[in-house]
């Protein structure tokens, strides 16, 4: 998948008003927990007027350490498969809801690049975990191009995932 920058910011502003309506319907709040993107996901939310409503607080928690510290992730889970693993996503959604009030999360965990990135884990690589009421969900995606296009192509997903399970739930 290539993230087309020019049309990113249009798309994740509709996300965005349908992730808001699917919320505020449910009566749920959503916290993010991002590495990779470092508060991307928090940013695009927040730019809707009104999000205080349905946006409970973002971590950005880009080192291991605060991952550790801010959402409560095992050191153990993190030494043994890394900080982009599914493990880790999940560990983070969890984390995020255990330290806010909100019932939603979106987590986010990659390499971004241009460097970082390794034959199993090779730049593009990035990991979402998505916390509902009852089900914890992460997947792995591999995003094409630029530092930039990938950082925005994780946004454009953690939002469209997103929709996708509230409509579910």
């Amino acid at each position: 998948m290539t993230a087309n920058l020019s049309d990113a910011a249009p798309a994740s502003e509709v996300l965005c008003a349908l992730v808001a309506a699917a919320l505020l319907k449910k009566g749920f709040k959503l916290v993010t927990a991002e590495s990779c993107t470092g508060g991307m996901i928090a940013a695009a939310c927040t730019d809707l007027a009104g999000s205080s409503a349905w946006f409970e607080r973002g971590f950005v928690t880009y080192s291991n350490d605060a991952k550790t510290e801010l959402l409560g992730v095992a050191e153990r889970v993190l030494r043994r498969a890394g900080a982009v693993c599914g493990p880790v996503a999940q560990a983070m959604a969890e984390g995020a809801l255990a330290h806010s009030r909100a019932q939603v999360a979106v987590a986010v965990t990659g390499v971004a690049g241009p460097t970082g990135g390794s034959p199993a884990k090779p730049v593009g690589t990035v990991w979402f975990g998505f916390a509902l009421p009852g089900q914890v969900v992460a997947e792995k995606c591999h995003f094409e191009g630029d530092r930039a296009a990938v950082r925005q192509a994780t946004v454009h997903h953690a939002l469209s995932r997103l929709l996708a399970l509230l409509s579910q739930a």
